[in-house]
């Protein structure tokens, strides 16, 4: 099953949605804000796919973060300003059952899908 993770109104979900619907694959669509975000699965990424990766430094949700959080960053704080703010974590969060596929670009998604 193909789960795209992410915020409803974020406009780069919106192209990954509409890419994915436009192609015909069924995914289902877990939404932080509503959804919330398990612990567990939290853990089972930055496991997977490291804090430096997840964590979206472009957005207004890092640089509202206090400089010494920013510069002392760990997997430890990463976790925790993660559960805390999901809106931190770079979208969308694409897993395929065969991995995890961080944002969104159609020629990935293209190869992913073998289209």
């Amino acid at each position: 099953m193909v789960t795209l993770y992410g915020i409803k109104n974020c406009d780069t979900m919106k192209k990954a949605r509409t890419w994915l619907e436009q192609h015909n694959i069924e995914f289902a669509f877990h939404d932080y804000k509503k959804d919330g975000l398990p612990e567990a699965l939290v853990d089972q990424w930055l496991q997977e796919l490291g804090w430096e990766a997840l964590i979206n430094r472009r957005g207004t949700t890092w640089r509202k973060l206090p400089e010494e959080l920013r510069d002392a960053m760990d997997t430890a704080s990463a976790r925790a300003v993660m559960l805390d703010n999901p809106s931190i974590i770079k979208r969308p969060l694409l897993e395929t059952g065969n991995g995890k596929h961080l944002g969104f670009k159609a020629e990935h998604y293209q190869q992913l899908f073998n289209l």
